[in-house]
């Protein structure tokens, strides 16, 4: 049987195109992480089928990704444009897209997220034109950390865009060995050679909780 699921993360109109390609959110009521459900892994050779529609002039309108059990997810507004224009290597640490309305949707804020078996991508509006990110890795572990309003890991506290961290405002960028992402009050960078993280919130730096 072909189940269908569509989890629209936006409404975007006069956006149009053909592409091929393309993070968040607080804690769920069974106490996992809306942007993080699955552990930060890649997922290599998914067998995913996508479809764009629009015209040839802009981005898609939308995007249809046929994952695991032959489930549809379309993306739609600005996660429809990151997915759209993410590289294979993106797609491919991304994996599938995760269903049920926990891992799509659009917070209070108004922040948008779709969760992918390995990473999530978020934008801040269904505006078009907001720009959207995708966080992955051990940097999105440790902005899913429980964290207090000081930024220090606490179980009792708040993850995600809705942590003190709040909502990521880059992709990674790359300055040697370190990886990094920028939020709204904070980073948080990776080192590649030595593992460790390192996160930042408000100018101090706290304990990675990771």
């Amino acid at each position: 049987m072909r189940m269908t699921a569509h989890r629209r993360t936006a409404i975007a109109a006069g956006l149009a195109a053909v592409a091929l390609i393309a993070a968040g959110c607080g804690t769920s009521d069974d106490g996992t992480s809306v942007d993080g459900t699955a552990p930060a892994t890649s997922v290599a050779g998914a067998p995913t089928t996508e479809r764009a529609t629009g015209s040839a002039a802009a981005q898609p309108t939308e995007v249809t990704i046929v994952g695991e059990r032959d489930v549809e997810v379309t993306l739609t507004g600005p996660i429809a444009e990151k997915f759209s224009s993410a590289t294979p290597e993106q797609k491919q640490a991304l994996g599938l897209p995760l269903t049920g309305d926990h891992n799509a949707g659009a917070r209070e804020s108004g922040l948008l997220f779709q969760q992918f078996a390995g990473g999530v991508i978020t934008a801040k509006s269904a505006e078009p034109g907001t720009p959207a990110y995708i966080t992955w890795g051990k940097i999105r572990d440790a902005w899913n950390v429980d964290r207090a309003a000081d930024g220090t890991p606490d179980v009792g506290g708040d993850n995600g865009s809705v942590g003190p961290l709040g909502a990521p405002t880059s992709d990674e960028t790359a300055d040697g060995d370190l990886l990094t992402t920028t939020f709204d009050n904070g980073t948080v960078t990776f080192n590649t050679v030595t593992e460790e993280v390192e996160v930042t919130i408000n100018g101090q730096v706290v304990p990675s909780g990771l």
